[in-house]
């Protein structure tokens, strides 16, 4: 992430498909007056009990209750929006998901035994805020695509090492980075084998509300019988990244027993006491006022973002499709059916000097899978973030990292078997543009 960053200060004139930011072109409906406007409506909703207007206003500039003062709303939110069972006694406002993440870790893995699972590749947020909490991390076998087996797998090779897998992060709609969506079937299977091994799922779910085609999947909060799911949510993606408001969501019962659940929440509002005291008020407020003026819902508020991340999604599927036609049998890539993120496959390795190379040369910044990755099975592969791009960026980019792969594979010795051939083709067919 600090690397990606770098990169984009270095070289600010290039296309960034590497940041997986929610457009700006929706924050006009968070203009300045509209979230003063919020803030009023909260004020006045927290007032209708009998507080004068004043007492509500100053409660809000002072330190305030570490649990958050939004609960029941966003619990509301939660039940309408995606179907989950949330208890506003069982629930945590964060500082974003990231917070609720790192909480959560440092809250389960407390023993230098204990271990968090997650898959390979995963997002970068998880390894880092286990690292910063000096919290042991096991990727799950890549050699297995069912994540229930690869889980059975992982406990044994752990117990044989005197460890105990503790928790498992997943990210089941839209994955970052793959784009990845878990079935039911994936889902239940997931949840029997966390309940055989107690282990505690982090289901991280930022991009959900982003479908663009097919049947949501309910989440696995939603599917939980067990009492193992610890709920991650954002408002980072569907209203602003700098309201720094997210929250974690507990089952009334942990595998049974609701005095472990609420031992376990008190646990995470603690450890929030000596970290960031409380989630800005302010911020919970105006969230809050969203939430009220759209009947606790926020599908009609997302409609916008949600047309544009769809439009964009396809137009970089276009592109894609233009520039690499000629090498269809070397670069491939994914058709996500909502979030941020479609992934490529290339015929050679993309790694950080391949970043800075492409950037420098051609002016457009991709993520390297490998990034994510805990071996070499993404070295061949590159993330592109498509949420946050205009349709002339998508255009221009797409086809610089199309000038940048043709110049890769031109190192390469020829060969007879057409390929050097592909490549010329595309060569010529990008050198016959205007860009």
């Amino acid at each position: 992430m600090k690397f990606l960053n770098e990169i984009s200060g270095v070289f600010p004139a290039a296309i960034s498909f590497a940041a997986g930011r929610p457009t700006e072109r929706v924050f006009d409906k968070l203009r300045p007056d509209v979230l003063v406007q919020m803030l009023r409506t909260y004020e006045s909703h927290a007032s209708s009990g009998g507080c004068r207007l004043a007492e509500t206003r100053s409660r809000l500039l002072q330190y305030g209750r570490t649990a958050g003062i939004i609960t029941e709303l966003v619990s509301r939110q939660l039940y309408l929006d995606e179907g989950v069972p949330a208890s506003s006694d069982r629930m945590l406002i964060t500082a974003g998901c990231q917070e609720a993440i790192a909480l959560c870790l440092s809250a389960l893995c407390s023993d230098p035994r204990d271990v968090a699972l997650v898959c390979n590749p995963t997002y970068v947020g998880v390894t880092g805020a286990a690292n910063a909490s000096r919290v042991a991390v096991s990727a799950l076998p890549s050699t297995r695509n069912d994540i229930a087996e690869s889980i059975d797998e992982a406990v044994c090779e752990l117990q044989l090492a005197g460890r105990r897998a503790r928790a498992l992060y997943l990210i089941p709609d839209f994955d970052n980075p793959t784009g990845r969506v878990l079935d039911e079937r994936q889902r239940r299977s997931i949840l029997v084998a966390c309940g055989r091994h107690r282990i505690v799922i982090l289901e991280d779910n930022a991009y959900g509300l982003f479908r663009y085609e097919g049947q949501p999947v309910r989440p696995l909060a939603a599917l939980d019988d067990i009492g193992c799911v610890i709920y991650l949510s954002t408002f980072s993606k569907t209203l602003c990244p700098a309201l720094r408001v997210g929250a974690a969501t507990l089952p009334n019962s942990l595998f049974g027993d609701r005095a472990a659940s609420r031992a376990l929440w008190e646990d995470l509002v603690n450890r929030k006491s000596f970290l960031t005291v409380n989630t800005s008020q302010i911020a919970q407020a105006m969230v809050a006022g969203v939430l009220l003026e759209q009947n606790g819902t926020l599908l009609d508020w997302i409609q916008p973002a949600l047309a544009r991340y769809r439009e964009n999604r396809d137009l970089m599927l276009t592109h894609l499709q233009s520039v690499f036609s000629p090498l269809s049998n070397e670069v491939r890539w994914n058709r996500p059916s909502g979030g941020f993120f479609l992934t490529v496959d290339l015929p050679f390795k993309f790694d950080a000097e391949s970043v800075n190379e492409c950037a420098s040369q051609d002016s457009v910044i991709v993520a390297p899978m490998s990034f994510f990755a805990f071996d070499n099975s993404q070295d061949h592969r590159i993330r592109l973030a498509f949420s946050a791009v205009g349709s002339e960026q998508i255009r221009t980019g797409i086809s610089s990292l199309g000038r940048y792969v043709v110049r890769r594979l031109a190192r390469r010795p020829r060969f007879g078997d057409g390929r050097r051939n592909a490549s010329d083709q595309m060569s010529q067919s990008l050198s016959a543009t205007d860009l």
